[in-house]
């Protein structure tokens, strides 16, 4: 069975850390896209970033670009999204997803593009 497990999430004041991790279990994640999303109360989910199978390649969501990192561990299964200077605006649940994409140089920031999702992980950015 294909799962995805995200952790990491937590209460944090606007300007710190965080960093979430996708784990895989049941398949391997070499030869999947990765990306994370996030979606607040009352609004869409949103993509935020997506790396590419061979780690080569990253797209990010323009409010995160330059405080968000997203990388891989291939020998650990497991997706990282490294998350700076949050703001409350970061408030949302947090979900990774996988999809076997045909070139290993791409990934996408759309959730149309995804079948495997985790359950997801709450962040939460207050004073």
């Amino acid at each position: 069975q294909f799962q995805l497990v995200e952790s990491g999430g937590g209460a944090v004041q606007p300007g710190g850390s965080l960093r979430l991790s996708c784990a895989a279990s049941g398949f391997t994640l070499d030869y999947y896209g990765i990306a994370w999303f996030r979606q607040a109360p009352g609004k869409e989910r949103e993509g935020v970033s997506c790396i590419n199978r061979r780690g080569t390649g990253t797209t990010y969501e323009d409010s995160v670009n330059g405080r968000f990192t997203i990388s891989r561990d291939n020998a650990k299964n497991t997706v990282y999204l490294q998350m700076n200077g949050l703001k409350p605006d970061d408030t949302a649940e947090y979900y990774c997803a996988a999809q076997y994409f045909e070139s290993q140089r791409y990934c996408s920031i759309y959730d149309r593009d995804y079948t495997v999702w985790g359950q997801g992980t709450q962040v939460t950015v207050s004073a």
